[in-house]
């Protein structure tokens, strides 16, 4: 399951130390290395974007990644606010 980020964290730190900036194609992960670039492929429908880690999370059980809302929003509508994937790792 993928869920994208709440508008508050906008600017805040990354566990990177980036600060998160909504508009980009990062995403969190538990325990990939920052700097991977992962395909986040939608299971409903079919469509995918590709991402570079930058943050960890997310902390709720189930989810395996936390993307920017314009990341979330190339494979979902920001209002089902979480979605089924798969994600393969690129580079």
């Amino acid at each position: 399951m993928a869920s994208y980020y709440a508008r508050k964290f906008q600017n805040r730190k990354t566990a990177s130390g980036e600060r998160l900036n909504n508009n980009s194609m990062t995403a969190a992960h538990k325990t990939l290395p920052f700097g991977t670039e992962v395909i986040v492929n939608n299971l409903n429908n079919g469509k995918s974007v590709k991402v570079r880690i930058n943050d960890r999370g997310p902390f709720v059980k189930g989810r395996i990644i936390d993307l920017t809302s314009a990341a979330f929003s190339k494979i979902a509508n920001l209002d089902k606010g979480v979605v089924k994937v798969e994600i393969r790792v690129v580079n």
